[in-house]
């Protein structure tokens, strides 16, 4: 068939969801009413480790309208099935009221059922739960760490004795936790043996999983339903213990049950951005040419599960570097498991490695993108696979020249403007899409419209908008006659919404199915000898505006309605699907990008305030302008928080989170959000998939935090080795 007209993508279209949200009938999960729902309320451990010696739930079971109290003494043993498709870290998952252990501080211990949710507040208030309770291990400093997982090539210490420049560093990263306006809730309701579920969730078929396994149900009797998402940025990519709660509450009341959890529990029950301690020691020669590097990672986990994340690929692949050495440490500690965020892995290797790279340029007097470009490798030296694509070099150039790089002073403390110190500050950036298999269906109806189905998730992208662009160019038609449908198990499944995948992998699957569907209408009308398409070549018939025709004359041709009511179809169908990265790999598939920052410090107070910022990035094509603008802008302005604010403080007494709400946990507010803007590198990817497109939801993030960071050195000649960036750094 002939390459379709794109006249949806690439072009900068509005959300086709944005009236439904900004009129408020976009339905998230605690607002659907659901008949005869009633409300719970999870009670918290108020200890931070130890065992539970007694519960008394006789004054909350006094409360009008209080139905149930269930906890670890009174709730049935479930099978909670070995899960191998989920999303968990590997381990013993946290198994919620199934015994009198306590493992962090947060966790369940009880949840009150109640008609009203003021009831069911009120009950949870008046449980009584007593411990015996023993001191947690929630500092990473004074933990022991597991085995590490290890990474080398070439013999990286001998090469560091030999480098005539050495350097040995350590950078440390706070916990972040991920914040999303919508706090996390799950409806559940049992009709027989059958379990649904509406729940915040950035991936359905992971929920619906999970559930299976831990009530012992065939997958098809849950369903999962979740159309829209009001953000998660990595906190929804795994069934997390309250949704557990809600169908076990719903299960044993006999009635739909709502569990909302608040801010606070947030905190403790749906993981977090772990924090690092970062050594790396890297060796050069006199012009900057890297000859070895050692990298030491220390990251918290939980004690009952063992989380990590790419923190590793970067150092592996990103400068040319014949002498690697890694050692990636987990640290089991008394806290609820992380999850991945926004950049994970990357966004915290690229703070230790991008300002290690600043600091080697001042060192030796290169500029620093000088130096970076001394370090491009020609392929990825982890595997010696050639790039799909590497385009830094124009990244950095095109970069360059909007910022005004030329202007900045090497020199530390050479700008001033008023009390404020003025620096530049610039910071390369990667990050390793997912690409994982996925399923999509779509219908084309006699009427001339359609819909296609996948049961990704829309925390925030534009899911709905993207694919609907795909899907009405890949089958002729107009954005008003093209529906995308998501969020609900009983469509076909596709992998996590995250990890910047979702473009790729459920795009590249919508592409396919349409791509049928078109081409079952097209063979439909060269064998149909009343179609004026009879007996033309497949191959030289395109669609548009829901019309079939000639691409050279397109005055030949008919609509898909003419065709289908001719022949008494009522639609046209087919499913699509998407098998994932090749293997073996053929190519190394990774985005890129340069940030680049300017800060101004106040020489008196120390205060930290980024006045500009710009990121160039390597995305392959670009579905949205518009909305890949808006996720560039949300994650310069998350990277802002990494660096300047976000900080998760426990006190290692009893593991209490102690700034667990917003007004101790700071977050960027529009004060913060200085001038932002990013450049997209024309061009597609067609290595990668079908589509030629690479997510930029995590890349966006990566680099911000080494860019301000080395901006602030270049405005106070003071060295950051620790996020956040607080006035301390310059005591």
């Amino acid at each position: 068939m002939s390459p379709q007209p794109q006249a949806a993508v690439g072009a900068p279209l509005s959300r086709v969801d944005g009236p439904l949200k900004v009129t408020g009938k976009a339905q998230y999960a605690a607002e659907f009413d659901v008949d005869g729902v009633v409300h719970a309320v999870i009670v918290d451990a108020s200890i931070g480790r130890g065992r539970i010696t007694g519960v008394d739930t006789r004054d909350a079971e006094a409360v009008p309208g209080v139905l149930r109290v269930i906890h670890h003494g009174n709730a049935p043993k479930l099978p909670y099935r070995d899960n191998p498709g989920s999303n968990n870290p590997p381990g013993r998952r946290l198994q919620v009221f199934q015994d009198d252990r306590v493992l962090f501080h947060g966790q369940p211990v009880a949840v009150v059922i109640a008609t009203t949710l003021e009831a069911a507040q009120h009950g949870a208030s008046l449980v009584e739960v007593r411990y015996d309770a023993e001191k947690p291990s929630t500092d990473m400093a004074d933990a022991t760490a597991d085995e590490p997982t290890t990474y080398a090539r070439g013999d990286a210490e001998a090469a560091l004795r030999d480098a005539a420049v050495r350097m040995d560093l350590t950078y440390r990263m706070a916990r972040n936790h991920q914040n999303p306006m919508e706090t996390h809730a799950t409806i559940a309701r049992w009709d027989g043996d059958k379990l649904t579920v509406w729940d915040k969730t950035q991936w359905v078929v992971g929920t619906q999983t999970e559930l299976s396994t831990v009530f012992d149900l065939p997958m098809k009797s849950v369903r999962v339903i979740s159309p829209f998402v009001g953000g998660g940025f990595g906190s929804g990519l795994r069934c997390w213990p309250h949704t557990v709660i809600a169908a076990l509450a719903a299960r044993e009341t006999k009635r739909p049950v709502k569990v909302v959890l608040s801010r606070k529990q947030q905190y403790f029950g749906t993981g977090f951005r772990p924090s690092y301690e970062y050594r790396l020691r890297l060796g050069s020669d006199q012009r900057g040419r890297l000859q070895a590097t050692v990298h030491e990672m220390d990251a918290e986990t939980s004690s009952y599960e063992k989380f990590d994340e790419a923190i590793m690929l970067a150092g592996q692949m990103f400068y040319s570097t014949p002498h690697v050495s890694q050692a990636y440490r987990k640290v089991p500690l008394d806290v609820n498991t992380p999850i991945w965020m926004r950049g994970p892995g990357f966004a915290n290797a690229s703070f230790a490695i991008e300002s290690a790279m600043d600091e080697l340029a001042h060192r030796l007097r290169i500029d620093p993108i000088e130096l970076r470009l001394r370090n491009e490798p020609a392929e990825d030296e982890s595997n010696n696979l050639p790039w799909s694509t590497r385009r830094l070099r124009e990244c950095y150039t095109v970069g360059a020249r909007e910022f005004g790089w030329e202007r900045r002073d090497p020199k530390p403390r050479a700008r001033r403007d008023g009390d404020w110190l003025i620096g530049l500050g610039m910071a390369a950036a990667v990050y390793d899409p997912g690409r994982y298999p996925a399923q999509a269906r779509v219908r084309l109806d006699a009427d001339g419209t359609a819909v296609a189905e996948a049961a990704s998730s829309d925390m925030g992208p534009g899911t709905y908008t993207s694919q609907t662009q795909v899907a009405a160019d890949a089958l002729g038609l107009t954005m008003r006659t093209m529906t995308f449908r998501l969020g609900d198990s009983l469509y076909p499944p596709t992998p996590p919404h995250g990890g910047s995948q979702t473009m790729t992998v459920v795009g590249s699957a919508v592409l396919d199915a349409c791509n049928k569907v078109r081409g079952q209408a097209i063979k439909l009308a060269v064998e149909d000898e009343e179609s004026p398409l009879y007996g033309v070549r497949a191959e030289d018939i395109v669609v548009r505006g829901g019309r079939l025709h000639v691409q050279d004359t397109p005055a030949r041709g008919e609509t898909y309605q003419r065709l289908l009511a001719r022949n008494k179809l009522t639609h046209l169908e087919a499913d699509g699907a998407y098998a994932g990265a090749p293997e073996p790999a053929r190519h190394s598939y990774y985005s890129y990008g340069a940030v680049f920052t300017e800060v101004g410090v106040d020489a008196t107070l120390g205060l930290v305030r980024v006045r500009r910022m710009l990121g160039v990035y390597d995305c392959g094509r670009i579905v949205s302008p518009k909305l890949a603008d808006s996720q560039a802008l949300g994650g310069m302005v998350g990277g802002i928080g990494q660096a300047l604010l976000e900080h998760t403080v426990t006190d290692h007494r009893d593991g209490r989170i102690v700034n667990a709400d917003l007004a101790g946990y700071l977050v960027p507010v529009n004060a913060d959000i200085p001038e932002i803007r990013a450049i997209y590198l024309e061009g597609e990817d067609m290595q990668a998939d079908p589509l030629g497109v690479k997510g930029i939801g995590e890349i966006v993030q990566v680099g911000v935090a080494a860019a301000i960071a080395n901006a602030v050195f270049n405005a106070t000649g003071r060295r950051i080795r620790e996020l956040p960036i607080t006035a301390e750094a310059f005591l």
